[in-house]
């Protein structure tokens, strides 16, 4: 009932777009008849007050006016000259005919002078019924063409009175033109925006509108005064004027402030996601880490590879939004060259790389204490084995890792790392701070020796992720986030700035999707990422085991082992209780020492005693004060630890230990 109530607004709807279509096309037809498009561009000159170009467009209208008066000069001549070549086809048709004739006439047992004309004749009819049959035809067929042409240049180019729209527009999908652009711009009641298309003058469209992958594509100059970053940051605004939901439209900066670089998805195209990962079931394929792994789709529908070697990669979001199915993607890739080593450290109970075990060399899960400092162990012997390949190069005189020396055995084999939850590792009170010096000199350092890290977090901060760590890692993937700081810490100071956000990103609406950095030679591009389960409950099932076993068999018939299995894994040795004052007499001499200083010589002397790590001055001579009664005094702002001061201290404890002892041996008696 409904759609019988609906079919006059359709039929209503129907007639008002073609014959606005039909106005669209004389007005297209007038401004080509009258060289409208270099009108254009010379008002758009004048608005934009660019005098140089006002005066090359108008020389090429000069130009262009003067080869038309040419051509219609010339027109009468040509016309002349196409009935004199006609007169002569048909002069030369009429010989070639009556020579036929001739000869049929005079040929033994030929048609026969009568004969022939009838042929003739025959033929002249066949083509005559011919051609009048075409164009009755074409008649038929005129009025239906001109109709839909209409509709369609009016779908193009309005969209309809708002009284006429039914319920099923919304399911439509309207077409993303020039017109429809400069339209949903407007819309943003942007004073210049809105000035200038009021005076007749159209935007300067340096990319036409034209179909991109799963969308349409367009670059924009903006009038003076308005900065792409503006319609950037009104997204959801632009994307109700183009009929799409937020995350359909893609509004960044261009090469210039002014520039607007716009994709827009066909309605609904982004629904479908990355597709499947594309080796799930290549059961032959194994992957080359040198050229890349696979990582997502970007919007426009073009497979993402991720590259690897010489690099290293920090992802980040808000919980929930991918980040740990992003690195799931990295080291499935990884895990599918049988020449690379796998080492994961998840400083957290949970199950999302447990599946990888079996390919590691190095695995850790776990949140206590003896977990972090069994990672912190581990990042120790990495930076170990950093300096070890750094001294490998030189031998073998190579600028960096190559497949060839990866393939050798020689200990330059791509290694790639995982710490997840990695603020959890670099917050930790008593191995933080050492895990963030680490994690600093081996991004620095071991990109060129074949040492690929990632780092996966939650937003970065300052306290929860190293500057030189943000500023270090080539590639950075930025999932949903929730400040600037976060977004630029991931994508590079002044990415936010220039249009590149993630904090664009809906909470679980883009779910999974991206702004990725140092893939392609873009600045940033939307990326939607690859996802592989884990969970068998799921209809999906566990994706990865079946990938882990494919890796594992291509290791055995390589018949090496599996990389980095060859050596035992470091344990996390017990924390041994230490005496303040037995150490420091033992880095103390006879002079005094700077209390700034002692700290430094305290790690030097056991430097795996946490609480020296991180112990200053200033805390030193509290805690002499406070615990042993050692006084240390300015001394002209030097304050100077005497040695003499702590000796004396350790004569007095072992003194009151002593009478301690006497004293319990009299009550005894």
């Amino acid at each position: 009932m409904a759609g019988v109530k609906a079919t006059p607004k359709v039929t209503a709807r129907a007639a008002v777009t073609t014959v606005a279509g039909y106005g669209s096309l004389v007005r297209r037809a007038v401004a080509a008849a009258t060289h409208g498009g270099v009108r254009e561009q010379i008002r758009a000159a004048r608005a934009a007050g660019d005098s140089t170009a006002v005066a090359e467009w108008t020389e090429r209208l000069d130009t262009l006016k003067g080869h038309r008066a040419q051509r219609i000069k010339e027109l009468p001549r040509q016309v002349l000259a196409a009935l004199m070549v006609t007169g002569i086809a048909v002069a030369v048709l009429g010989v070639l005919l009556l020579a036929g004739g001739v000869t049929a006439w005079l040929a033994p047992g030929g048609f026969g002078w009568g004969s022939w004309w009838e042929m003739v004749g025959l033929v002249v009819r066949f083509v005559t019924a011919a051609v009048t049959v075409a164009a009755t035809v074409a008649l038929w067929v005129a009025g239906p063409a001109l109709l839909l042409a209409g509709w369609w240049e009016g779908r193009r180019h309005t969209a309809g009175p708002a009284w006429l729209a039914t319920s099923t527009d919304a399911d439509l999908d309207a077409l993303v033109d020039e017109t429809t652009i400069a339209r949903a711009l407007d819309a943003l009641r942007i004073a210049q925006i809105s000035a200038y298309l009021k005076a007749g003058t159209p935007l300067q469209f340096l990319t036409p509108a034209r179909v991109d992958g799963r969308g349409t594509h367009a670059v924009v100059r903006l009038p003076a005064g308005v900065t792409a970053d503006r319609i950037a940051r009104r997204r959801a605004d632009l994307a109700t004027g183009l009929h799409r939901l937020a995350k359909e439209v893609w509004p960044t900066t261009g090469t210039e402030a002014g520039i607007l670089d716009l994709w827009v998805a066909d309605k609904g195209a982004l629904a479908e996601g990355a597709g499947p990962y594309p080796l799930l079931d290549d059961s032959a394929t194994t992957v080359d880490v040198f050229k890349g792994v696979p990582f997502g789709r970007n919007l426009r529908g073009t497979p993402m590879v991720a590259p690897l070697l010489e690099r290293n990669t920090l992802a980040g979001g808000m919980p929930g939004q991918g980040k740990s199915s992003a690195a799931r993607v990295l080291m499935v890739g990884a895990a599918l060259d049988p020449t690379a080593e796998l080492r994961i450290w998840v400083p957290d109970a949970n199950f999302d790389f447990e599946v990888f075990r079996p390919r590691c060399s190095r695995y850790v899960m776990g949140a206590e204490d003896v977990r972090i400092a069994e990672i912190t162990e581990h990042l120790r012997e990495l930076h170990a084995e950093v300096q070890a390949r750094g001294e490998l190069l030189v031998r073998y005189e190579i600028p960096a890792v190559t497949r060839e020396y990866a393939s050798k055995g020689v200990g330059l084999h791509p290694l790639f790392c995982l710490l997840e939850e990695a603020h959890v590792a670099i917050q930790h009170p008593t191995h933080g701070a050492e895990v963030a010096k680490l994690l600093v000199d081996i991004v620095r350092l071991g990109r060129k020796r074949g040492i690929h890290l990632i780092v996966s977090t939650q937003a970065p901060t300052k306290d929860s992720m190293p500057r030189d760590v943000t500023r270090n890692c080539s590639n950075g993937v930025a999932f949903a986030v929730g400040d600037h700081v976060a977004n630029d810490a991931l994508l590079g100071q002044g990415a936010y700035t220039a249009g590149h956000r993630a904090t664009e990103l809906i909470p679980g609406v883009d779910r999974g999707t991206a702004v990725v950095k140092g893939f392609s030679g873009q600045r940033s591009e939307i990326v939607q990422v690859y996802f592989l389960s884990v969970d068998k409950d799921t209809p999906a099932g566990d994706q990865v085991t079946p990938l882990i076993e494919r890796a594992l068999d291509a290791i055995e018939r390589r018949g090496k082992g599996l990389p980095g299995a060859g050596r035992p894994a470091p344990q996390a040795e017990p924390e041994q209780s230490r005496d303040l004052l037995d150490d420091l007499d033992a880095v103390l001499g006879a002079d005094p020492v700077r209390i700034a200083d002692v700290p430094a010589l305290l790690v030097r002397h056991a430097p795996r005693h946490q609480p020296y790590r991180s112990l200053t001055g200033k805390a030193l001579r509290a805690q002499l004060a406070a615990e042993f009664g050692i006084k240390v005094p300015s001394t002209g702002n030097r304050w100077p630890l005497d040695p003499v001061t702590v000796r004396d201290a350790q004569v007095r404890r072992a003194t009151a230990d002593l009478d301690d002892d006497h004293d319990g041996d009299t009550e005894q008696e």
